[in-house]
């Protein structure tokens, strides 16, 4: 039994990132699994908790300006 999960990682790799069968064959996993992205990994920052941010941590104005 294989540790990697092939016909999910070419349907990834050649039906989600559209590589050629050529082109999946010749990564690494581990340039296959940067290209996919980490699912473990921290969603980048959004619009909503941006402004959560903002208003949790509002900047100071200097009272001379």
């Amino acid at each position: 039994m294989s540790a990697f999960d092939w016909p999910g990682l070419m349907r990834a790799g050649i039906g989600g990132l559209g590589l050629r069968p050529e082109e999946f064959w010749r990564l690494t996993p581990a340039e296959l699994v940067f290209m996919l992205g980490d699912p473990g990994a921290a969603a980048p920052l959004g619009r909503g908790r941006l402004a959560e941010l903002v208003r949790a941590w509002p900047d100071k104005i200097a009272p001379d300006r």
